[in-house]
C-alpha cells in the first residue's frame, strides 16, 4: 500500500499475489476447459471491478496527492507519455495486424485506460522511484476518467458507434466513485484499514482473476481464430509502451531510476477496466485484448523488474515508499 515498503521477507499472502501471472494463466485454462462456472459469474464483473478500484482508493492518502504538487514535472511527463504512446500504439498495432473491428476497439480501450495497479511493486523491484510511481498512478486514474472515453472516440473508426457519454458515466461509476469512497474510508477509518490492508492485494487479485476467467469463457468460441493475433498484438503493444516510457524519459534527460519508472508506468495498463468497458459497450470479443493484456503485462513487468533489479541505476537509492497493490 502507498507509503509502506514491501517486507524484506515476503509473507505468504505477498508470495501468492506476486504469482498472479501463474494464477491468471491457470484460471484462463480452466475457463477454456470448463466455461460454465465462469459464465455464471459474468454478472459480477462490473461490481468486482468497482471493488478493485475501491481497494486502490483505500491505499491512497493525502500524501500521495501532495507529492504530485511537490514534484509535478516527472509526473506530468509520465501522464503525457502514457496517454500519448499507448493509445497511438494500440491503433497502430491493430491497424498493422488488420484486426476485426471488435478486437481493434478492445485494443484501443486497453491503450486509453489508466496505468496498471501492479506497477508500483514492479517499480520497487526494478529500483525505480516508487513515490513517483504512486503519484503517476494516482493522477493517471483521475485523468483517465475523462481521457479514456474521448481517446476511444478519437482512435476508433468513425463507422463504429462509440457511446462517449456512456463510457464516461461508467468510468465515473467504476473508477471515480469507488476510489473516492476508498480514500474516504482510509481517512475516517484508517486504523481498520491498517488491519485489513495486508489481505487487500490478494482479495483484489482474486476479483481480477474472476473477471479474466469470465471474459475468457465468454470469448471461448473465438479464441481459436482470435487468440493468436490478440496475443501478438498485446505483446507488441506492451513492448512499445515499455520502450516508449523508458526512451521518452531519456529524451527528457531524466535519471535512470525515473526512466525505469516511466517505462513500467507507461507499459502497464488498467486492463481489467478496458476488458469490462469492452464487454459492456462493444461485446465479448472487444473484452478479449484486455483479458490477455492483464496476464501478459504482469509477466513482462515481472521479467523486466527482475532484470533491472540486478543492475544499479547509478542514481541515489530511491526511497522504498513502496506499494503492495492488486495486480
Amino acid at each position: 500500500m502507498p507509503g509502506r515498503p514491501p517486507h524484506a521477507d515476503p509473507s505468504f499472502l505477498q508470495i501468492l499475489t506476486r504469482l498472479f501471472p501463474l494464477w491468471a494463466i491457470l484460471v484462463s485454462a480452466a475457463a477454456i476447459g470448463v466455461p460454465e462456472p465462469f459464465l455464471a459469474l459474468s454478472p459480477a464483473i462490473t461490481p468486482l471491478l468497482a471493488f478493485v478500484m475501491f481497494t486502490m482508493g483505500v491505499t491512497l492518502t493525502a500524501a500521495d496527492f501532495r507529492r504530485i504538487a511537490v514534484r509535478p514535472a516527472p509526473v506530468l511527463a509520465g501522464i503525457g507519455l502514457h496517454y500519448t504512446v499507448m493509445p497511438l500504439a494500440a491503433w497502430l498495432v491493430s491497424w498493422l495486424l488488420d484486426m476485426p473491428p471488435a478486437l481493434r476497439v478492445g485494443m484501443i480501450l486497453v491503450g486509453s485506460v489508466s496505468s496498471g495497479t501492479a506497477s508500483n511493486v514492479m517499480i520497487y523491484l526494478a529500483r525505480g522511484d516508487v513515490a513517483l510511481s504512486v503519484s503517476i498512478s494516482t493522477l493517471s486514474t483521475l485523468v483517465g476518467i475523462v481521457a479514456t472515453p474521448f481517446l476511444t472516440r478519437l482512435y476508433v473508426s468513425t463507422d463504429v458507434a462509440v457511446n462517449v457519454w456512456g463510457l464516461l458515466r461508467s468510468i465515473v461509476e467504476l473508477v471515480a466513485l469507488p476510489v473516492i469512497g476508498g480514500v474516504a474510508v482510509n481517512a475516517f477509518a484508517g486504523r481498520l484499514v491498517r488491519r485489513v490492508e495486508p489481505a487487500l492485494p490478494l482479495v483484489a487479485m482474486v476479483a481480477i482473476m474472476t473477471i479474466i476467467g469470465s471474459i475468457v469463457a465468454a470469448t471461448r468460441p473465438a479464441l481459436a481464430f482470435a487468440g493468436p493475433v490478440v496475443l501478438l498484438a498485446v505483446v507488441l503493444h506492451n513492448g512499445i509502451g515499455l520502450l516508449g516510457g523508458y526512451w521518452g524519459g531519456r529524451l527528457l534527460r531524466l535519471d535512470e531510476s525515473t526512466c525505469r519508472t516511466l517505462a513500467i508506468e507507461v507499459g502497464m495498463q488498467n486492463s481489467g477496466l478496458a476488458a469490462t468497458l469492452g464487454r459492456l459497450y462493444f461485446g465479448p470479443l472487444a473484452a478479449l485484448p484486455g483479458a490477455i493484456f492483464s496476464v501478459w503485462h504482469n509477466i513482462s513487468g515481472s521479467v523486466l523488474s527482475a532484470w533491472w533489479a540486478g543492475r544499479p541505476t547509478g542514481d541515489a537509492a530511491p526511497s522504498p515508499a513502496a506499494v503492495t497493490r492488486a495486480p
